[in-house]
């Protein structure tokens, strides 16, 4: 199933209150690609907004393996609407366990005299030129096979690097009917942590917390279009590791900041 197939279906079900589950081509091993599930998560919750309210933050905490081709429910709860802010709760609920919560906050614009532009940037070469993600064939998740990857610095996981920084391009290999911030959500969580570069074998790690915050207005892009990525590993010590991005889309605005956490079993 395409990207934009889950979402239909998450939607569904947000008005059914019916079971969804995910086929493992959207895995990475016996789980699901958290981005994915971060994605349907806001898109179940978006459905219970009322107004014309956009998405400024989003936490998303994995509290447990959500498993492949397994059914799973959404809850939801509006914690609170404002005048101009309403606060949600979501649910993703398998075998009568949480397994991702989530909260998100959501704003409708207002008149301000506060305007402060932010000016970074990413020097980067086109993806073009660029070397693409491993096939799942070589090794990589299942997810893998729906977006596309070019790494412009760092280098893969497991290689022994003394790097931890992760630069590059992201896309949907298929081109989804638009780009919203359900793909956005999906495509920033597609990067390995950078941490695993470091590692000279295979070994797990695992998002725990992951902050998106959403920078706007932001332009609408084509669907076809690529996202700039740069991450860094702000530290890492005692298992733990913690990381910071910011995402471009292909005009060069800055259009979200991430942060996670990130539990490393090596």
């Amino acid at each position: 199933m395409h990207f934009d197939e889950l979402i239909a279906t998450a939607k569904l079900c947000a008005k059914t209150s019916e079971h969804m589950s995910i086929p493992a081509s959207w895995g990475q091993g016996r789980t699901v690609f958290g981005g994915l599930s971060a994605s349907l998560l806001y898109t179940v919750m978006q459905s219970h907004l009322t107004g014309e309210r956009v998405l400024r933050s989003l936490n998303t905490n994995f509290v447990g393996p959500l498993l492949v081709d397994v059914p799973f429910t959404f809850e939801v709860e509006v914690l609170r609407e404002g005048k101009s802010v309403s606060q949600l709760s979501a649910r993703l609920v398998q075998n009568g366990q949480v397994a991702v919560f989530q909260q998100g906050c959501f704003g409708a614009d207002r008149e301000s005299k506060i305007v402060v532009n932010n000016n970074d940037n990413h020097i980067m070469p086109v993806p073009d030129d660029l070397p693409r993600f491993p096939s799942i064939e070589q090794g990589a998740p299942n997810y893998t096979s729906h977006i596309d990857l070019a790494l412009a610095r760092g280098h893969l996981p497991f290689t022994a690097s003394k790097d931890s920084h992760t630069w590059g391009w992201m896309r949907f290999k298929v081109s989804p009917e638009s780009i919203s911030d359900a793909h956005l959500i999906c495509l920033v969580d597609a990067w390995p942590p950078g941490v695993l570069q470091m590692m000279g074998t295979p070994a797990p790690a695992s998002t725990m917390m992951w902050n998106l915050e959403f920078i706007h207005p932001h332009r609408s892009v084509q669907p076809e279009d690529w996202f700039a990525y740069q991450s860094h590993t702000r530290q890492a010590a005692e298992g733990y590791a913690h990381a910071q991005a910011n995402i471009w889309n292909n005009r060069g605005d800055l259009v979200a900041v991430s942060r996670q956490s990130i539990a490393i079993f090596d």
